[in-house]
């Protein structure tokens, strides 16, 4: 993975048969634990932080050598200690998106939309540091005042994982269709896995399956024949460069183009032990999905705080038309304490209308205080 540690389709390609294949745990990119390229730590391979897009050795290092054996502490210790002007902005954006400073601040939203104070707050320490200025307590830096950061919520899951992926190249810590396994699966979806199984056993198969669409493209074959060239990836794997061959090329481009989760009709042959399917339709996942899907959802929480987060969240999406499932939305605060001492769960019902998609739920189950969001028994 060293060799083509720059070309981030092909390290997909290699994590998923690190992971799927060898059975290899790999640990995202982390400022406490990468070094410039891939390493091994406790039978684990530690994501290099030189793979990340936009960022240079050079600039990894940086932060290898300020860490050394003792650890980033948190955001400001990383200023103080690395010159994140040397760093660039750029590079210290998709630190930010892959996870890298998850150590420091989870809110990967907040560190993002604080970085030119942290870069001006770093520069102000480096020169102080250089002009042999020093403090009477300390070290250059720490009698100057941190920055405040910035007062934001952080993304939903959906949008960490799309940010991460604009950073990595593909998606490492988990799946935008990790939500819609369940759904997927009581329609009768395969996965890209199973998929491939199948076709290694029975010498070829066909199947439906859930996919995350990405680098399409548009192309004519020798004989005129229109059809698009992408990569498609779900929870359990990736194919790169498939083909999609669709009847209706007019109806399927405006699906493309309008959302990038689709289910995809697939035929899969082996092929000297690559995986290489040809596609023949795509559809919106969502709107499969919420066929027969759940009438709606019950969050359980056992904090109030959660409840305008909850408010947040739904409101955000109930005027997306691209989200399908529609429902009732039930909050239920778990074990409230009532005047006698006892204990009991108390429902709210706020209304009808709500979006309730695999997505929405799974953004709900993210939010602190939320303890689970399940369907509402009808």
């Amino acid at each position: 993975m060293n060799c083509d540690i720059h070309l981030s389709e092909k390290l997909g390609v290699y994590a998923d048969e690190v992971r799927r294949g060898l059975g290899i745990e790999i640990v995202p990119p982390c400022v406490n634990r990468s070094e410039s390229g891939f390493a091994v730590s406790e039978g684990k391979l530690v994501y290099a932080l030189g793979a990340l897009k936009n960022v240079g050795l050079e600039a990894t290092r940086l932060v290898t050598k300020a860490r050394g054996d003792k650890p980033f502490v948190n955001v400001f210790d990383f200023a103080r200690r690395v010159d994140l002007r040397q760093f660039g902005k750029r590079s210290l954006e998709m630190l930010v998106r892959s996870g890298a400073l998850d150590e420091l601040d989870r809110n990967r939203r907040r560190v993002l939309e604080s970085l030119d104070a942290l870069v001006a707050y770093s520069a102000a320490v480096f020169d102080q540091s250089n002009s042999d200025q020093r403090s009477l307590f300390g070290d250059a830096g720490e009698d100057l005042p941190e920055p405040r950061l910035a007062s934001v919520d952080d993304w939903l899951p959906d949008e960490r994982l799309e940010e991460e992926q604009a950073a990595i190249g593909f998606y490492l810590s988990g799946h935008p269709l990790d939500d819609y396994a369940l759904a997927l699966k009581l329609k009768g979806m395969l996965t890209l896995a199973e998929l491939r199984e199948k076709a290694e056993r029975d010498d070829g198969a066909v199947g439906r399956v859930g996919v995350i669409v990405s680098g399409l493209q548009e192309r004519k074959s020798g004989r005129g024949t229109r059809f698009f060239r992408m990569n498609i990836s779900d929870p359990t794997g990736q194919a790169t460069g498939i083909a999609l061959f669709p009847e209706n090329f007019d109806e399927v481009r405006r699906v493309l183009e309008s959302t990038s989760q689709v289910i995809m009709s697939l035929e899969a042959r082996p092929h000297e032990g690559q995986f290489d399917p040809v596609g023949r339709s795509a559809v919106p996942i969502d709107g499969v999905v919420a066929a027969g899907a759940s009438a709606g959802i019950d969050v359980l929480i056992d904090a109030p705080e959660a409840v305008a987060s909850i408010a947040s969240v739904l409101t955000r999406f109930k005027d997306d038309s691209s989200v399908k499932g529609r429902g009732p939305v039930r909050i239920t605060a778990f074990s409230v304490q009532l005047p006698d001492g006892a204990t009991q769960d108390v429902p709210v019902d706020i209304g009808e209308g709500w979006p309730v998609s695999p997505q929405i739920k799974g953004a709900l189950k993210s939010l602190p205080g939320v303890l689970a969001v399940e369907d509402l028994a009808m």
